[in-house]
C-alpha cells in the first residue's frame, strides 16, 4: 500500500498538498498520514506563561490536524492517521521517514510566490538525494481543476 506524508501547517499551498496526497491516496488505494509539526519556542517564558503558549500552539495543532482528517475523508473517502509532533520542522520529518518506512511518498506545498518554505528548501536541497522517498511538491499557484486533473 502507497503511503504519502503529507505536512500541513495553515497555509494554503499545504492544503493544496493535501488535496494532492487525498486523491493519489484514493487512485492507488493508498494511506495518508498528516503531519503537523509545533515548532519549538524561541524563548523562554516565566513556566505559567509558557505553559499557556505551548498549549495553545498544541490545541491549534490539533484543530489543524482535525480539519485535515475530515478533509481527506470528504475528498478521498479514508481516514488518515495524524500527528502532531514538536520539534525543528526537517528534524520531525526525518525521524519519521526514518520510523515508518511504508511511506512512498513525502508531499510538500510549495508557495504560489517567493522563496521556497524551508521544508521544502531543506528537502530538496543537499541532501534530497540521501531520502529514503521521493519528494512531490505541490505548485501554490495551481488551480484546483489542473490539481483534480493531475492527481
Amino acid at each position: 500500500m502507497r503511503t504519502y506524508l503529507v505536512v500541513i501547517d495553515d497555509s494554503p499551498e499545504a492544503t493544496l498538498a493535501l488535496r494532492f496526497a487525498a486523491r493519489r491516496a484514493a487512485r492507488t488505494q493508498g494511506h495518508v498520514i498528516v503531519l503537523t509539526i509545533i515548532p519549538p519556542t524561541d524563548f523562554l517564558a516565566f513556566g505559567g506563561v509558557q505553559a499557556t503558549i505551548e498549549a495553545e500552539a498544541r490545541e491549534h495543532a490539533e484543530e489543524l490536524v482535525a480539519a485535515a482528517a475530515d478533509a481527506v475523508a470528504s475528498e478521498a473517502g479514508m481516514t488518515p492517521t495524524i500527528m502532531v509532533q514538536q520539534g525543528q520542522p526537517a528534524d520531525v520529518v526525518h525521524a519519521l521517514l526514518d520510523e515508518r518506512p511504508e511511506v512512498s511518498a513525502l508531499v510538500l506545498g510549495a508557495a504560489a510566490s517567493g522563496p521556497p518554505g524551508p521544508l521544502v528548501a531543506h528537502f530538496t536541497g543537499a541532501d534530497c538525494g540521501t531520502l529514503p522517498c521521493p519528494v512531490m511538491i505541490v505548485p501554490g499557484g495551481m488551480d484546483v481543476e489542473r490539481l483534480a486533473a493531475l492527481s
